[in-house]
């Protein structure tokens, strides 16, 4: 069905029946009905650590961006330099910056060629997001065009790839031998070895009308479906950071530890925010974010207080790591904060370890 901005009701992706008929728990999640586990969030969790899951991630935007300064416009527009693609297919993730510097948004952009470029945008930040990408587009020989016809199927796990060249005829000739953060094309099929989970995968956009015959492909050869929850640990657990949380309007990339997602090579790239980056940069930047490891029990929620020996902070995104059988968060706190803080949880103080994320990656415990 085609997606509409018509706020008044929850809107469905394509697989919204899939989802019910697997039993979904279906809730609310800006303005789109979607599944939060199908049962067990923590089976789910561990069926992309160690097999191979699936989410739908249809209610995300792809914008495609067309014409002769298609590139000169991305350049001005993000804050790393899409001039870094240049073999078709090949992925930059960055960030769209206002002029303070704050994050409007953290996408991915694919290379076509210099005057095709493919986006893609947060679900919860697209009405936002495009009004905020049209208003910069004015004056420059570029289309800005929304792709509200496709769907988005992400299979993630150490066995995700090949079970997507079983269950979808014709992607292992286009995909086999595809690099991590680049993406082929195979008729109306873009598939993109990039996820956020983690783990290995794709992330497969396609027709609306072919996304319920490719899930049940999937399903065949063994992919579990997975919901919101499973979703959220997963990344959490690969330190990645979310839109909303440990970064928005008024926080920088720098603030954020995105800073390898700015680039500041090209002196005459003079993007949006840049100004304000440089600034903040000779000034000094006074909060970033850390990973957090729970020493006893209990379970790290967002919001929470920090308390470090350099001054306070706050829990930007907290949850129990099924990997780790721990909790773990990511916090935002006063640069060189190093060893340990408190937590403060239900008014009494608890003891976490200062770590560095990413907490799990593609299995494997790393802090």
């Amino acid at each position: 069905m085609k997606r509409t901005s018509d706020t008044q009701q929850s809107r469905r992706t394509p697989l919204y029946q899939a989802h019910v008929d697997a039993q979904g728990k279906m809730v609310d999640f800006g303005d789109w009905e979607m599944p939060l586990n199908y049962g067990s969030q923590i089976e789910e969790h561990h069926q992309v650590r160690t097999d191979a899951g699936m989410f739908d991630v249809s209610h995300m935007t792809t914008v495609d961006f067309k014409g002769a300064q298609a590139k000169v416009f991305l350049q001005t527009l993000i804050a790393n330099d899409v001039d870094k693609l240049k073999t078709e297919g090949k992925a930059l993730y960055s960030c769209m910056l206002n002029e303070s510097g704050g994050v409007v948004d953290d996408l991915i952009v694919y290379y076509i060629n210099d005057e095709d470029y493919r986006m893609v945008i947060n679900a919860g930040t697209t009405e936002k997001d495009i009004a905020w990408i049209n208003a910069q587009a004015q004056g420059f020989d570029v289309s800005v065009e929304p792709q509200f016809d496709l769907a988005m199927i992400a299979v993630q796990g150490p066995n995700a790839r090949a079970k997507v060249f079983e269950a979808m005829p014709g992607v292992e000739e286009v995909a086999g031998e595809l690099k991590p953060f680049n993406a082929a094309s195979l008729g109306g099929l873009f598939i993109a070895r990039t996820g956020y989970t983690g783990e290995d995968g794709f992330e497969i956009m396609l027709p609306e009308k072919s996304a319920e015959f490719t899930w049940k492909m999937l399903l065949e050869a063994g992919v579990k479906p997975c919901g919101l929850g499973a979703r959220d640990t997963l990344r959490l657990e690969a330190g990645m950071s979310l839109y909303g949380s440990e970064m928005n309007d008024e926080v920088s990339p720098l603030e954020a530890t995105l800073t390898w997602t700015v680039d500041l090579t090209n002196e005459d790239r003079r993007f949006v925010g840049r100004d304000a980056l440089e600034e903040l940069k000779e000034k000094g930047v006074e909060m970033t974010i850390v990973g957090l490891v729970l020493e006893g029990k209990g379970v790290i929620r967002d919001h929470q207080k920090v308390v470090t020996s350099l001054g306070d902070g706050e829990v930007t995104s907290g949850t129990f790591s099924p990997t780790m059988g721990k909790a773990i968060a990511l916090a935002r706190v006063p640069m060189g904060t190093t060893g340990s803080c408190e937590i403060e949880m239900r008014n009494k103080m608890v003891s976490a370890k200062i770590v560095k994320p990413p907490f799990v990656r593609n299995g494997k415990v790393l802090v």
